[in-house]
């Protein structure tokens, strides 16, 4: 019996854990792939506060995991099923075992959404990717896409010009979400060309990637742009197969949460990029994990009244 399991070692469920463990909370975080989630596979994070030169993605994730590792919390590697959450004793089944706590955050986070359009999951590993620092040094000396607008897309695509000879960046609008140093940054990189207005209809090939077929959203007009991959950067979507109707969520899958992270179920919370925020980044996680730690410490407070 935990007091607490979290689900998901991303930022938020890391911190989650430091908080939990480091204020005497039997506390088990259950991952199941490398902790760290998106953050520990981006190649420089510049945004978040003590780091003026920025961090490596990976390197700033493992020390999160030392820290919540050295107050104690208990790494559980497996994959989350199911959940049984509505009554004093939560448990959470998983592929080998079933866990048992009194509150349960929920962090797992959200993966890269999928273009759905022809030949995407044909190639995916054979040229297809949504992680620039996994597999960019594949494509030395090649041409590559990149698929989106927002800060990943604009970062992503500056990184791969460390290996690509061309990478072109197509978005379906003129402008961009991505912050603006951002978008300088790639404006000013000789090896960046961009493609606006314009959409991926299907990604082409025969064993792997060769190219994709775009239409210019404003003209209509179609045109074959040869590649060797193709990197897509179009936003994301929660991680809530396990969910299961257990926890109320909004219309994208996303955890709704009240103002100190509850969910509709008592005792069970929700922090980072899971649920129904404005703005999902390393600080805004790390916020949501402390909050909830804090807040399970007053509910297991409550209960022992």
């Amino acid at each position: 019996m935990y007091d607490v399991l979290i689900i998901g070692a991303g930022p938020a469920g890391l911190t989650a854990g430091i908080y939990a463990a480091r204020g005497g909370l039997k506390t088990g975080i259950i991952e199941m792939g490398m902790p760290g989630g998106q953050a520990a596979s981006t190649e420089k994070i510049e945004n978040y506060p003590g780091f003026p030169e920025g961090i490596g993605g990976f390197e700033l994730m493992n020390k999160f995991h030392q820290q919540a590792e050295a107050y104690g919390a208990e790494f559980i590697f497996d994959e989350v099923q199911t959940l049984e959450l509505r009554h004093d004793v939560k448990k959470i089944h998983t592929d080998s075992r079933t866990l048992e706590s009194k509150a349960v955050i929920i962090a797992a986070g959200s993966k890269p959404r999928p273009l759905n359009v022809p030949g995407e999951e044909k190639f995916h590993g054979r040229g297809v990717s949504y992680c620039a620092t996994c597999d960019g040094a594949f494509f030395k000396g090649k041409q590559v896409i990149v698929v989106g607008g927002g800060d990943a897309a604009l970062e992503e695509g500056s990184y791969l010009t460390r290996f690509a000879e061309k990478v072109f960046i197509i978005h379906r609008r003129e402008g961009f979400r991505a912050a603006q140093i951002a978008v300088e940054r790639a404006k000013n990189n000789g090896k960046i060309q961009f493609v606006l207005n314009s959409v991926v209809e299907e990604i082409l090939g025969t064993d792997h990637v060769e190219g994709v077929k775009i239409r210019n959203v404003k003209t209509d007009e179609k045109t074959i742009l040869t590649a060797d991959g193709i990197f897509i950067y179009v936003g994301t979507e929660p991680n809530d197969k396990f969910l299961q109707g257990e926890i109320d969520v909004e219309n994208r899958g996303y955890i709704i949460t009240g103002n100190l992270l509850q969910t509709n179920i008592n005792g069970v919370y929700a922090a980072g990029d899971i649920r129904d925020t404005p703005l999902r980044q390393v600080a805004t996680a790390v916020g949501d994990g402390a909050l909830a730690a804090v807040e399970v410490e007053k509910y297991l407070a409550e209960l022992k009244d």
